[in-house]
């Protein structure tokens, strides 16, 4: 077991069942000391207990280890800088976000009350939001932490019915992208992960066979990787059913259409060489893509500046 959190200390959210509950479990039997957040409300986001948290943290305890429950709801502010506060008052650090909690209130965007939309929303993006604004001062001071968001397949490539959860999601891999560059001269990595696993959260569409392939804990060695000391930074990490691969977004050569025919009969005509894939390179920041359209501009005689 190389990789150990002896003597660091870990929050978890949404840690009380499913894939929080394994993470929580595999940092503390790696040695970290570790808050369980959990509001112990239903899958819909209704509801609060705090049995669920302490329950993971007894298991913990039994196994030697050392832990914490918190109720905090990420999507309140005050709670998730109430929590924080907590735990530096009982450990004195923070090494390791993993922004794990979430809600599903799934139905097609016509029947779905905007109301359902804002609350997945406030949950698993401004949720990830609040924990991560709580800690990063605290993270930039020391001049290290590890932050986990967890993305989704339906963010990345859709998912019929799912279009709160899917907007979410992908507003997650714009925040991890951005914050991992604000992150790097301070020793904080940011990363994403893109879960694949049977939880409460998907029981209803999967079989039973499926449900056991997918067992969420092949999914948490992916998380305990990502908050390592040796982690990389502004990376997608897909994982289950024992199987790990990298999510790469990336950007087509493109055409470059002069001033006399920048218009959209143009850009249809040209469509099949935008589309085209040879060649399309990973950018790893807004900045590159500016630059790369320049530079096609400039190769091709055009005056820049």
């Amino acid at each position: 077991m190389s990789i150990r959190f002896d003597d660091r200390v870990v929050i978890v959210t949404g840690a009380g069942h499913g894939l929080g509950r394994c993470h929580a479990l595999e940092f503390a039997r790696r040695g970290a000391k570790v808050v369980v957040n959990d509001l112990g409300g239903a899958r819909d986001g209704t509801g609060a207990s705090s049995a669920a948290a302490e329950a993971v943290v007894a298991e913990i305890e039994a196994q030697g280890g050392e832990a914490m429950a918190n109720g905090a709801n990420v999507a309140d502010y005050a709670q998730v800088e109430a929590m924080v506060t907590e735990t530096l008052d009982r450990w004195g650090r923070i090494d390791a976000l993993v922004n794990n909690a979430g809600i599903l209130r799934d139905k097609t965007f016509a029947k779905m009350d905007l109301a359902d939309f804002r609350l997945v929303m406030d949950v698993h993006l401004m949720g990830s939001v609040n924990c991560t604004k709580a800690v990063w001062e605290h993270m930039r001071e020391r001049q290290y932490g590890r932050i986990v968001m967890t993305s989704s397949s339906s963010g990345i490539y859709g998912n019929f019915g799912q279009t709160n959860y899917g907007a979410a999601k992908m507003g997650l891999v714009g925040f991890m992208n951005s914050l991992s560059l604000e992150g790097q001269k301070y020793g904080i990595r940011v990363n994403a992960l893109a879960p694949i696993a049977a939880t409460r959260m998907t029981e209803d569409i999967m079989t039973e066979d499926v449900l056991k392939l997918l067992d969420p804990a092949s999914v948490t060695p992916a998380v305990v990787f990502l908050a390592s000391e040796d982690a990389p930074t502004h990376q997608i990490l897909a994982a289950g059913a024992g199987v790990f691969a990298r999510i790469v977004i990336q950007e087509t050569p493109g055409v470059f259409l002069d001033v006399g025919s920048r218009d959209a009969d143009h850009v249809a005509d040209s469509w099949k060489q935008i589309a085209a894939t040879d060649g399309q390179q990973e950018l790893q920041a807004g900045s590159e893509q500016t630059m790369k359209v320049l530079k096609k501009a400039a190769a091709l005689g055009i005056k820049i500046g």
